[in-house]
């Protein structure tokens, strides 16, 4: 197929695309919008941002013509910086796959779907009120994400013994109730899969397996049965520790002489501030809400967008096919 078929196909796809559409660049998650479809480009703009970006024709046929010349998918880390929104629209023409696992794209014989549009549409809600789950591991990781927003947890040293206590303790919280939650999604898992059936979502795999665990019955049955294959019960009786401890009570034994010990310190948390944690997240949840001004529509943004600060670790520098590109 001419890449000139292949332009239009993108070109009349991406028409039919509501004009709310919202799109995400790969790997650093960065959300933009296709603005116009002209013939020789197309204009995009990013979620956070005024300025308009030309997607030109030509360095689309670059980016085909080196999947084309991939033998297992383009690697979309390959993308030089700034060149995610290519890869992305690309990814609406029915004939090119992008895996956003496996982070390739290729060309294919079968229709597919772009992973990037629909799972990332944003739907509007003129109450401008936000859906929280009311589950404490949100509440904690939100609390989280804000103190790991206002220190830097890659210079622990540096940080004031107070903003590592108070890291400590939603880290331990959010451990906790993240851990209780995780068990109750593994319920409901486990009536849904099968054995040796793995089940893939956006994030990793799940496949239902089995674990031995064994109990010894009760001592005497225990005994007895062995005893009658001639099994001597001196050979299967042990230390029982707590009646070493009843015989330490009352002898001039010390503990050193029969317990091996060592020492190990570590932190323990032992309180939670519960008011202080609902008084800054209500502040949080406060500004969230208040869709209507620019400064909280920049938290919803940072916050919605976390992953797309690590795009300058996942990009490289720009090659000659796309000087120029933002």
């Amino acid at each position: 197929m001419s890449f000139t078929v292949s332009w239009q196909t993108l070109l009349e796809t991406l028409e039919e695309l509501p004009s709310d559409t919202t799109l995400v660049t790969p790997l650093s998650r960065k959300p933009f919008r296709v603005t116009d479809i002209q013939e020789p480009r197309i204009l995009i703009s990013y979620r956070e941002a005024d300025e308009t970006i030309p997607l030109n024709r030509d360095q689309f046929e670059t980016l085909v013509q080196r999947i084309q010349e991939a033998h297992d998918g383009f690697d979309l880390n390959q993308l030089p910086s700034g060149a995610g929104p290519y890869a992305t629209v690309l990814s609406l023409h029915p004939r090119f796959e992008l895996d956003d696992r496996e982070g390739t794209l290729t060309e294919t014989d079968t229709p597919t779907a772009s992973p990037l549009v629909d799972a990332h549409t944003v739907d509007h809600d003129d109450s401008n009120e936000r859906d929280e789950p009311d589950l404490p591991v949100y509440a904690d990781a939100l609390l989280l994400i804000d103190a790991l927003e206002r220190h830097d947890p890659t210079e622990l040293e540096s940080l004031e013994t107070q903003a590592l206590v108070n890291l400590y303790t939603l880290l331990s919280d959010v451990q906790r109730n993240a851990n209780d939650l995780r068990q109750d999604v593994r319920a409901t898992l486990l009536e849904r899969l099968h054995h040796d059936q793995p089940v893939s979502g956006q994030y990793g795999s799940v496949q239902r397996t089995s674990r031995r665990n064994r109990t010894l019955k009760a001592d005497d049955k225990v005994l007895e049965r062995l005893d009658a294959e001639g099994i001597d019960r001196e050979r299967l009786t042990s230390v029982d520790s707590s009646k070493v401890d009843e015989a330490l009570e009352v002898t001039n034994v010390s503990e050193s002489e029969v317990y091996e010990i060592t020492e190990s310190e570590y932190v323990r948390k032992a309180d939670v501030d519960e008011a202080e944690k609902e008084s800054r997240l209500q502040g949080l949840k406060d500004q969230l809400a208040a869709t209507d001004t620019a400064e909280s529509e920049e938290l919803r943004s940072e916050i919605e967008a976390l992953e797309a600060r690590i795009d300058e670790l996942t990009s490289f520098q720009p090659s000659s096919e796309y000087s120029g590109q933002n």
